[in-house]
């Protein structure tokens, strides 16, 4: 479990810390097409779905880690 917490933290550290690193770069351009989805306010869409795929990513991995733990649990028991 406390892999996963780590795993979780990482992944959650690196998901926040990219689009920091990123602003330098794309601040004096300008990005049309994120203007575009802010205008037509399609970039809920957009972030809702990363949110959505994000999640699902997550649950998916807890649900593999109980599974596993669950089965190493009675791996050893039955040693």
């Amino acid at each position: 479990m406390k892999k996963l917490f780590f795993l979780f933290v990482l992944l959650f550290s690196l998901n926040f810390a990219a689009p920091v690193f990123a602003q330098n770069a794309i601040s004096s351009e300008k990005v049309e097409m994120a203007d575009a989805f802010r205008k037509e306010g399609k970039i809920y869409v957009v972030v809702g779905t990363f949110v959505l795929i994000l999640t699902g990513i997550i649950v998916y991995l807890v649900v593999l880690d109980r599974k596993l733990t669950k089965l190493e649990d009675e791996i050893e028991h039955q040693k």
